[in-house]
Order: structure tokens, then C-alpha cells, then sequence
């Protein structure tokens, strides 16, 4: 089946519902006020692609290549985006605000090591095996958001929003957490880095 998206190099203010691109290579497009619906991208490479003021509804972007691709407030909602390295993306050098974020969505085996993505929003997301190390993600907002077996160890989560969140494992030694907001019954899971015994 030939490629939908070969007519043309730049989209604007389309929706997309039901497409699959499923193992397919997108080169040098530009999307921009775009919305996906229900679509299939898994295994596609995004190659020097840039999305702007786009939403991904209900899609699958599990195992997707980023390659150099670039995210302008960018909103993933619904879908399902495991097994993806967020550090091959193009990000801005400048510290601005993550102009990405993720709402009720799977988001496994992911990696954004090292990544400056203050304000990030992880809102009531399945983050299992994720790697945050070393990344800026001060004044996130990660509230609802189940993080079992993710890495934390050295990351900036200043101010970060871990309300209702759960399973976290955060290294107190090694991890900023200033002012970062947690719900009070989960709290406890900070205590187990400091090697102390809790008591009845």
C-alpha cells in the first residue's frame, strides 16, 4: 500500500484517523496544528520530521525512532508510545519548557536520559522501566502516574508533582527533590534510600 503521507513535505491543521504507517520511514515533514486518531505509527522512523502544536490520540507509537525529529507543544493522549528513546530527538539547546507531554498513556521501557525537559507532564501514565537519570525535569507534573522499576539517580525533579503517583524508587543521596510534592501515604518509598528501619 503506497504511503499516504508521500504526496507532500508539509500538513497543516489535518486530522489523520486510522492511519497505519506501521515499519514505515518518514523523511523531512513538517506537521503543524496536526491531529492523529487512532493511528498506527509502531516501528516507523520519524527522520528529520517536526511536529508543531500536534496531538496524537489514541495511537500506537511503540518502538518509534525519533531520528532528529523536533516536538513544539506536542500532547500525547491515549496511546501507546513503549520502548522509545527520546534522546535521539532533536532538542532545543535553550531551556524552555518540554514542548511535549503525556496524558493516560503507556510509556514502558522508554528511555530520556539526560534530557532538559523542565515542566514535563506525565499525568496518569503507566512509566514502568523508564530511564530518567541525569535529566532536568524541574516543575514537572508526573501526578497519577505509576513508575515501578524507573530510574531516577541524578535527575533534577525539583518541584516536581508526584501526587498520587506510585511505585517510585527515588535515591534521596543523589536525587534532587526541593520542594517536589508527594502524596503523603506513598512518601514512605523515599525513606528506603537511607538505609534506616521503620517501626509499627
Amino acid at each position: 500500500m503506497p504511503n499516504p503521507l508521500d504526496s507532500t513535505s508539509e500538513y497543516l491543521s489535518l486530522t489523520f484517523v486510522g492511519l497505519d504507517l506501521s515499519n514505515e520511514t518518514l523523511s523531512f515533514k513538517e506537521f503543524d496544528g496536526c491531529v492523529f486518531k487512532e493511528c498506527r505509527f509502531d516501528s516507523v522512523t520519524f527522520k528529520n520530521c517536526k511536529f508543531i502544536e500536534c496531538e496524537f490520540v489514541s495511537c500506537n507509537l511503540s518502538v518509534v525512532n525519533m531520528s532528529y525529529s523536533r516536538f513544539m507543544d506536542v500532547a500525547f493522549r491515549d496511546s501507546k508510545i513503549i520502548g522509545v528513546d527520546w534522546t535521539k530527538a532533536a532538542w532545543p539547546n535553550l531551556s524552555l519548557p518540554a514542548p511535549i507531554s503525556f496524558h493516560n498513556s503507556l510509556l514502558n521501557d522508554s528511555s530520556f536520559y539526560g534530557l532538559h525537559l523542565a515542566d514535563l507532564i506525565i499525568e496518569d501514565c503507566k512509566v514502568h522501566d523508564v530511564d530518567f537519570r541525569e535529566g532536568n525535569f524541574s516543575q514537572g507534573d508526573f501526578s497519577g502516574s505509576d513508575f515501578a522499576n524507573s530510574l531516577f539517580n541524578g535527575a533534577n525533579l525539583s518541584g516536581v508533582s508526584f501526587e498520587n503517583a506510585e511505585n517510585y524508587y527515588i535515591d534521596l543521596n543523589h536525587t534532587n527533590i526541593k520542594q517536589a510534592k508527594f502524596s503523603r501515604l506513598e512518601a514512605v518509598c523515599l525513606l528506603e534510600s537511607l538505609d534506616i528501619e521503620l517501626l509499627d
